[in-house]
């Protein structure tokens, strides 16, 4: 039981930088497409950012959004160059 819980989290994780790196999305509108409250999106994002995921907030003409910058594979490729 643990075990599964433990792949759900990791699921949602991957489908956060997902959603993340392929369309504009704000944490409201990650909330509802994962199933999760904004609080909860935004602790997601402070433990993605953790793990060496480079995402920041930027803001445009309709408000705020996340955006990959960098994966960890690829922010450790670079620091090697």
């Amino acid at each position: 039981m643990p075990y599964e819980r433990s792949q759900q989290i990791e699921r949602r994780f991957q489908q956060a930088i997902d959603l993340i790196s392929s369309k504009s999305v704000n944490a409201r509108q990650l909330a509802g497409i994962l199933g999760m409250s904004r609080p909860t999106i935004q602790r997601m994002i402070t433990e993605l950012k953790r793990r060496g995921y480079i995402i920041r907030s930027v803001r445009d003409d309709h408000g705020w959004k996340y955006e990959l910058i960098s994966t960890p594979s690829l922010a450790s490729q670079e620091r090697q160059e």
